[in-house]
């Protein structure tokens, strides 16, 4: 019964610091979307912007299910803690592509973050498949998503 109350309270931590990092991105993100984004040129491939919102959540919802089944192996597992510092290293790295993007209005210095960004994920699935196979498909979205993000983020740069 306590190995399985520490879970529960470890996926909501996870899930709470994880959708909490999405909210501080939001914060950036949701009033450029009506006033500055809108204006700037929109590249072909570009979705609808009602699509990022379901998207985003979805793909958050499956990062902290990573995480919090990398977390529950316990931090004393060899790899453990490299392969959360990879995760949170990533996190933070997302709300920074917000900020820069949407909050200081800079595809091009967002390009540079988003590279970054998706190095991070890639070690983070790398470091994840070494412990739970099935935390590091759970990330795969989410790469595949930002290598379409950074095509995009390119694309606005190059356009606007």
């Amino acid at each position: 019964m306590i190995k399985k109350n520490q879970s529960l309270i470890k996926l909501i931590a996870v899930l709470g610091l994880t959708f909490g990092a999405s909210a501080v991105g939001s914060v950036a993100t949701m009033p450029a979307i009506t006033t500055w984004y809108a204006a700037l040129a929109r590249p072909s491939i570009a979705p609808p912007n009602w699509l990022f919102g379901p998207v985003w959540t979805l793909l958050f919802l499956l990062m902290a299910i990573a995480a919090w089944r990398i977390w529950r192996l316990g931090l004393k597992k060899a790899g453990v803690r490299r392969a959360l510092g990879w995760y949170w290293a990533q996190l933070i790295l997302n709300v920074c592509w917000s900020l820069v993007f949407f909050g200081a209005h800079s595809p091009y210095w967002a390009l540079y973050v988003i590279i970054a960004l998706w190095l991070a994920i890639f070690a983070a699935i790398f470091h994840f498949s070494r412990l739970d196979k099935t935390a590091a498909w759970l990330l795969a979205p989410y790469l595949l998503w930002v290598s379409f993000a950074s095509i995009l983020n390119y694309a606005f740069w190059m356009l606007n």
